[in-house]
């Protein structure tokens, strides 16, 4: 499910998706839910909490944890692992890639055809069976290099 233009359009999508996949869709939920699709910066759960907390004060740290958690395993968000830092969540469930800035820990979305058609390697099949591939890159990113150039 992507994020709406609309956000009750994206609430009711959201509530669908939910019961298709047994979730109560409480306000908690959809507020933490709304959001991780606000973010593109693939934000670890202290981030929500601190975003959501403004709109729901009595949320707590816990709830955040338990529900991406949740989400995870019904498949409304992937976690995404980065070395050295902490869990991050990535709403984003279309098919795509990651760039990762070794300096600022960015995590930033990428789309390529070419790696969509990676073919795993027959050796791999003696691990168990292959579900998906998803290519991360680890590099310093635009913004890190532009900085280093200004101090240098």
């Amino acid at each position: 499910m992507q994020p709406s233009d609309s956000s009750q359009s994206g609430d009711r999508d959201f509530i669908t998706c939910c019961r298709e996949r047994g979730i109560k869709p409480t306000h908690q939920r959809t507020e933490i839910y709304r959001a991780l699709m606000a973010r593109e910066d693939h934000p670890n759960a202290e981030t929500l909490y601190a975003a959501v907390k403004e709109r729901v004060p009595t949320i707590s740290l816990d709830t955040v944890y338990r529900t991406l958690r949740l989400f995870e395993e019904k498949g409304l968000v992937a976690r995404v692992s980065t070395a050295g830092d902490s869990m991050r969540f990535d709403g984003n469930i279309n098919r795509h890639h990651h760039f990762v800035c070794v300096q600022c820990h960015k995590v930033r979305d990428f789309y390529d055809d070419d790696f969509d058609r990676l073919k795993t390697p027959q050796t791999i099949s003696r691990l168990g069976e292959i579900d998906s591939v998803h290519v991360e890159l680890r590099g310093v990113c635009n913004d890190c290099q532009r900085q280093k150039r200004k101090k240098t």
